[in-house]
């Protein structure tokens, strides 16, 4: 392992207590269905075969020659609990986030003194998340995410059983159906990064590039979100004097989601260009699995149109603390960028078809720009007419 491996290693562990995260998310997360040793065994072997036949559904629909020997590597599917889950993200995020903190130390090297004590992390990141607060973001996502794909470390598919039974149960919908529909758009995921193999790395080094400026600048970070806040509440007053509303009232639906000003407020214009890049790619890769989503007929899932229409009814039945906690984290915000990402895959594919579209994953130049998610139009200019 080379130095600069240990250096963020270190780092890492010494600024946040990965393992406080962890446990506090096995503490707080509900434990799920109850289910008796036998009907877990059972969910875990349909679940590893929901997931191995939807590869050659994802194939025919996505025109990917990627995704044709895929669903024989079984090996890359696991099926997790809860907390299984939740210690496998903090393991994701030590290891995209050890260069940024490794970038802290060296700008402040006393940081080193503190042998990771509460001070020394708060005297860095402020009002940052702790090892314990990190696990509380994990405890509330366990419980909500079906699946996920994970490129990043180990290349594999995680499948969350818990969640997956407590929401077919809830819903009230055929148990083996319900199983391939999740697995349709997870194995979507992991189809995008075969076709794509450069992308993990490039995803990789934009968010430690963004992180890692991000940490750099923490000396300043107060007076930023000083003058961050004085200039919000300036464009808040103008946007309610201009529309006679709430800000963003008078929001074209063509514009997309709503923007995090706060965060934008007090960043480079460099990290704001790697953000609106990071949004765009991840508003690409959901947008594209939603259009296969909706490519999925009785033909592939029977019950499809069940199970999307209780679906879609329980997500707007959410509590009010939960609805808090989403806007906390801003799930909502990413929900309304995924579907301008799906408006932008269905238009490109309607107008030029699934394999043009499809030169999307030949490298990182073709990747869209947040405007052009906007404008697929603009997309297709710049891209396909290198080829026309």
């Amino acid at each position: 392992m080379s130095e600069q491996r240990l250096t963020e290693d270190h780092a890492a562990d010494l600024l946040i207590n990965w393992e406080l995260a962890t446990t506090t998310a096995a503490k707080l997360a509900a434990p799920g269905p109850r289910m008796k040793p036998q009907e877990a065994a059972a969910e875990v072997t349909a679940l590893r075969t929901a997931a191995e036949s939807a590869v050659g559904h994802v194939h025919r629909i996505t025109q990917l020659e990627a995704a044709r020997d895929l669903g024989a590597d079984s090996g890359e599917t696991v099926v997790v609990d809860r907390q299984g889950w939740a210690k496998a993200n903090a393991q994701s995020f030590r290891e995209l986030l050890a260069p940024a903190l490794a970038a802290a130390v060296e700008r402040k090297p006393e940081l080193a003194k503190g042998a990771g004590g509460q001070g020394s992390t708060t005297q860095v990141f402020g009002s940052a998340v702790t090892g314990a607060e990190l696990g509380g973001v994990l405890s509330f996502l366990s419980a909500k995410v079906l699946g996920q794909f994970e490129p990043f470390q180990q290349n594999r598919l995680m499948l969350v059983a818990p969640n997956i039974v407590e929401i077919q149960r809830e819903i009230n919908v055929v148990p083996e159906d319900f199983r391939l529909w999740v697995c349709l758009h997870e194995q979507t995921h992991r189809v995008q990064f075969a076709a794509a193999p450069w992308l993990a790395d490039h995803l990789k080094a934009k968010i430690t590039e963004l992180s890692t400026n991000t940490m750099s600048q923490a000396d300043s970070l107060p007076e930023k979100l000083a003058e961050a806040l004085k200039n919000m509440r300036r464009r808040t007053e103008q946007d309610v004097a201009e529309q006679g509303a709430a800000p963003d009232a008078g929001r074209p639906a063509s514009s997309g989601a709503p923007r995090n000003r706060l965060l934008e407020a007090i960043q480079s214009p460099e990290d704001r260009a790697t953000m609106s890049h990071l949004t765009a790619v991840m508003s690409l890769l959901e947008g594209h699995a939603n259009v296969v989503m909706d490519a999925v007929d009785h033909t592939i899932v029977p019950t499809v149109k069940t199970i999307r229409r209780r679906f879609e009814e329980r997500g707007r039945s959410r509590g009010p603390l939960e609805n808090l906690i989403r806007k906390l984290l801003q799930l909502d915000v990413k929900a309304a960028q995924y579907r301008d990402g799906q408006k932008f895959v269905g238009q490109i594919v309607e107008a030029v078809g699934m394999e043009q579209f499809n030169r999307i994953w030949e490298g990182p130049e073709h990747l869209p720009t947040e405007e052009e998610l906007h404008r697929p139009e603009a997309w297709i200019q710049r891209v396909l007419s290198e080829h026309a």
